[in-house]
């Protein structure tokens, strides 16, 4: 042994970030095994690696015992008693036994048992560096694909993208760098795999905190997310800072923080609307850009019925009901929604002078056509008077209006 190896592992140190005293770990336990199966020993022994002297020593271990059942691994007393006075019954005395020809044999045995730990320890790195990266967005590459899956380098590992968890409306080549969002690492043995997605909410929530200073700092807090990917997304959002505009935060000037996070969505359209405790305020506000008449809710159901203008009742429902699903998913309640027309024949609409103070809504100022700074937020075509209205019972999956 001399110092090639000192300076190799010195090396190995610097460069796979492995420690050393690791790296004498598995060496010695190379060594071990190296020499029980070319010598043909089956007794305890220790390999002692001294990296300053350059010397390699192999030295067999036996427990002291009164009566000796096994030569190769137990010693007498009086015989311990020979090479130390010292020993006692339960002591371990140890013979040094290192071979003549046992480096050249060692070298060669120990190399692929070395290189194994090696990258056994790397693996376990990429592991711990990852498994803390669990719900947080990275930058990758893309590599490969298959009939499947996507493969994405992200330096030290390559992540998988399953096609569930890919936007439908996306098209990847080679090499493109695109952001995806942590979602899994698991310990495999063939090393940490990593699973990344670009449908996940958290995405959307990792996006808004870069490019949001007021998210990231706490000033502006994300309360609820609900995506649809690729096509049309909804978050709400709150802050107790009187003097902070939450949404205005995350629109940006002329939109361009959302207008960014959209480009990064492949043009998914991003709601953004204000978070409220009163579930009359934030289901209204969630329903946006539609302007709502009133909203009556049923605690105990957890629903509530929305009235909306006869000209606006598509626009409230969206595109295949789009608009008030993300809604209902956006507030966790149930959503009814109903023309004027129709609330006033059944009697729901307008309610009582007392009812009507209990609950209030708001109107949006303007016209829910001049979306101004909120244009690619809230983007829409121009709807036409539905004549014939059904309930929607969002958490169904029920049939609604085409546009």
């Amino acid at each position: 042994m001399s110092s090639d190896l000192l300076e190799a592992l010195t090396a190995l140190e610097q460069q796979k970030g492995i420690s050393r005293d690791v790296l004498v770990d598995a060496i010695e336990a190379a060594l071990v095994t190296a020499y029980k199966r070319n010598f043909n020993q089956a007794q305890n022994v220790r390999v002692d690696l001294n990296l300053d002297k350059g010397t390699m020593k192999v030295y067999s271990r036996k427990d002291v015992v009164e009566d000796v059942e096994d030569e190769r691994l137990q010693i007498s007393l009086e015989d311990a008693q020979v090479i130390n006075p010292v020993y006692e019954i339960g002591d371990i005395v140890e013979e040094e036994v290192t071979p003549r020809d046992f480096g050249r044999i060692a070298a060669q045995t120990a190399k692929q048992v070395v290189t194994q730990r090696v990258r056994e320890a790397e693996r376990g790195l990429i592991y711990e560096e990852y498994i803390d990266r669990e719900e947080d967005i990275v930058n990758g590459i893309v590599e490969r694909m298959d009939a499947k899956n996507l493969f994405v380098g992200l330096g030290k590992v390559e992540a998988v993208l399953p096609s569930s968890e890919q936007i439908q409306t996306e098209t990847y080549a080679p090499h493109d760098r695109i952001k995806v969002y942590i979602t899994k690492v698991e310990r495999t043995a063939r090393g940490p795999q990593v699973f990344v997605s670009r449908t996940h909410p958290g995405l959307l929530r990792r996006l808004f905190e870069l490019e949001v200073p007021e998210i990231y700092d706490g000033t502006v807090e994300i309360k609820s997310i609900a995506r649809e990917a690729g096509d049309r997304s909804k978050i709400s959002v709150y802050t107790t800072n009187e003097e902070v505009d939450p949404v205005g935060s995350c629109v940006g000037t002329r939109g361009a923080r959302v207008q960014s996070i959209s480009n990064e969505l492949n043009g998914e359209k991003v709601d953004i609307v204000e978070w409220s405790e009163d579930p009359v305020v934030f289901v209204a506000n969630a329903l946006s850009p539609s302007k709502v008449l009133d909203v009556q809710v049923d605690e105990e159901e957890r629903s509530t019925t929305v009235v909306v203008p006869d000209y606006q009742l598509s626009l409230a429902i969206g595109k295949r009901g789009q608009n008030a699903r993300l809604a209902a998913k956006l507030t966790g309640w149930k959503i009814d929604i109903k023309s004027e027309t129709d609330a006033r024949e059944l009697g729901v609409y307008p309610r009582t002078e007392e009812e009507l103070n209990a609950y209030s809504v708001e109107e949006p100022d303007g016209d829910t056509e001049d979306t101004g700074d909120y244009l690619e937020a809230y983007e829409y075509e121009e709807e036409t008077p539905v004549e014939e209205t059904e309930d929607y019972d969002l958490y169904a999956d029920v049939d609604t209006k085409e546009d």
